[in-house]
């Protein structure tokens, strides 16, 4: 046990970075087959049993299962703060009930604890079509990591030969199993591609491209790549927007040649949703290939739809992401300052926050006159680019430009800043953080706050506490390599703006803050560590109590005007009769006592 290691998180990291990508690929494909690889060399028993290791460390099994179990017994999420924003909201009101679904999924990504679900099942139960598709994706976020029992834990609501249930739960439940699997989908996969088959329903293809593109993220497969193509030909709108993001999922990185196959069918389709869906699925195969990507930029560019423009700001971001590239980030200005579109404005702002990733300091200065703009596009822009570059950082000019932003007058760009800013701020010490829980606790009980605005307000509150307050944004891995499944995460998270599902796609971007120690068996040893920092740095917040909440909950009375008029005229009356009374006393004169009751008489009378 002397010899313990922080190899459990290194392996963990490296799964997920550019770099390991092509070591990790063998280690997928010969999954589960040690033993018959060894039978065939015929090794000795305890070569076997190193070789099982070392396949289980390089496929990520044996991380995965070391960060679930750290997840699942250290989880601090507290409910208390769910109850106060489910107690606050309407659940007529769909956009914050699926807002503080998702919060609850966020607060515990990857713990495998679902009480609140369970707690609350008649309320969870009012989600109906698309928000029930996103309530059931949620289970995805809880138990991801699961890659031995996901199918189970989500086998009463995947589609079943003779049972026919709700298409929308059916969908999100394939979507779910993507999320759970994501990036480790060898065994899945199967399963997943057959459910895409065997469906002829766009809800359900919907969930089955999207689980499918994150299963088989990155491994490039040309036969899913045929199937996925299968669906966006059949030119529906809802499986063909999924299928747009799961071809980009597929390829990630790869600079295919298939780019132009879904560039030619982008031009020919009608569907807004289809293009949009095909041209976050371009960037995702631009992803890190620097100068490769410009051919496909100034294609994209230079096209009259504004979706294929908004798309070309992010095949920049992506395929330059923390390179600070100087040519990449003047053409993103340029872009923010001259199209014609909103939409295109507002990508080309937030697209500055991946360039810069590498270097989180430099963005908020690049971005500090655009989050002053006229136009609330590109403020809700630079607030995201922040939020993007500086994850996880608690970078302080970050902070206060974002908290700026948190009383503008446009609902929308209070939403960014209130996402951003819980991005910037998760994990760091409580006194940094407990001002900004308080001013969301304050607009998520807020009736007259706007719904946009109490949307991001709640799902910032599920940021903040990730994982159960024990996991943050990291989009570099512990040796300095950028995570890709992190950064693609964030990409498709900002898709949000247009499709609410998406939004589930930031659980990618969480990874566990545990450095956790191995004797040589692989085992967690009990070790005693020695500590010199003051304990409230890393503390868990304090427990919300329920006479905080009803003390935020106060909402101010309405004044009626005429109520207000009556007491003006009430307190210019009682003037009046003050400087009366000074000036009797000072001219020294009696007062008459029986005009007291005549008053008082009168008084009554009146009333």
């Amino acid at each position: 046990s002397s010899s313990s290691t922080a190899g459990g998180a290194e392996a963990a990291d490296a799964m997920d970075t550019d770099a390991a990508a092509p070591a990790a690929a063998p280690a997928a494909d010969a999954n589960g087959g040690p033993a018959a690889a060894a039978a065939g060399l015929e090794m000795a028993p305890e070569l076997v049993d190193k070789l099982s290791k070392l396949r289980d460390i390089l496929s990520g099994k044996t991380p995965i299962g070391l960060n679930l179990e750290f997840l699942y017994h250290n989880n601090k999420a507290d409910l208390q703060i769910l109850k106060n924003i489910k107690g606050a909201v309407d659940a007529r009101v769909s956009v914050a009930h699926s807002a503080t679904i998702l919060a609850n999924a966020l607060m515990h990504a990857g713990t495998s604890i679902d009480t609140f679900l369970r707690d609350n099942l008649e309320w969870l139960s009012r989600a109906t079509n698309w928000a029930k598709f996103s309530a059931t994706a949620g289970l995805g976020v809880i138990h991801r990591g699961q890659l031995q029992q996901g199918k189970a834990l989500m086998a009463p609501y995947l589609p079943r030969e003779g049972h026919s249930g709700s298409p929308y739960s059916e969908g999100g439940a394939l979507y779910a199993l993507g999320l759970i699997t994501a990036n480790h989908g060898g065994a899945t996969q199967p399963f997943l591609t057959e459910g895409l088959r065997a469906s002829s329903n766009p809800i359900i293809q919907h969930g089955a491209c999207l689980g499918l593109g994150l299963a088989a993220l990155g491994t490039n497969g040309e036969e899913v790549f045929e199937d996925l193509k299968n669906v966006l030909y059949t030119d529906d709108a809802v499986a063909g927007e999924a299928a747009g993001i799961a071809m980009g999922l597929l390829c990630c990185g790869s600079g295919s040649d298939k780019a132009q196959e879904m560039l030619a069918y982008a031009h020919d389709t009608q569907h807004e949703k289809i293009i949009r869906g095909l041209a976050m699925g371009l960037a995702l195969i631009s992803y890190g290939i620097e100068e490769a990507a410009d051919t496909l930029v100034e294609q994209m560019a230079r096209e009259q739809d504004p979706i294929l423009r908004y798309g070309a700001m992010y095949v920049i971001g992506l395929a330059y992401r923390g390179t600070g590239n100087n040519g990449a980030v003047q053409r993103l200005l340029h872009y923010a300052v001259s199209d014609v579109s909103d939409d295109v404005r507002r990508a080309a702002v937030l697209c500055l926050g991946f360039v810069l990733m590498g270097a989180p300091e430099q963005c908020p200065k690049i971005v500090a006159l655009l989050a002053e703009s006229f136009n609330p596009h590109m403020r809700y822009g630079a607030a995201m680019a922040v939020g993007l570059a500086c994850a996880g950082t608690g970078l302080r000019e970050a902070v206060s430009l974002l908290e700026a932003m948190l009383g503008d007058g446009t609902d929308f760009v209070r939403q960014g800043a209130s996402i951003a800013l819980a991005l910037v701020l998760v994990q760091q010490p409580e006194a940094v953080v407990e001002p900004f829980r308080k001013r969301l606790a304050k607009s998520i009980a807020d009736k007259h706050e706007e719904v946009m605005a109490r949307m991001g307000s709640i799902m910032a509150a599920g940021i903040l506490d990730a994982g159960g307050r024990n996991a943050t944004l990291a989009l570099r891995s512990g040796s300095g390599y950028f995570r890709r499944t992190s950064v693609v995460g964030l990409a498709v998270f900002t898709g949000y703006w247009y499709w609410y599902p998406l939004s589930y796609f930031l659980s990618l971007g969480l990874a566990p803050t545990a450095v956790i120690g191995l004797d040589s068996q692989l085992r967690v040893p009990k070790v005693e560590l020695a500590c010199n920092a003051r304990p409230s740095l890393f503390a868990y917040p304090p427990p919300v109590t329920t006479e905080t909440s009803k003390e935020v909950a106060k909402v101010e009375k309405a004044v009626l005007s005429t109520t207000a008029k009556a007491r003006e005229r009430q307190k210019k009356k009682d003037a009046e009769k003050q400087k009366g009374d000074a000036a009797g006393k000072a001219a020294g004169m009696d007062v008459d006592e029986p005009a007291k009751p005549a008053a008082e008489g009168g008084a009554a009378a009146a009333a």
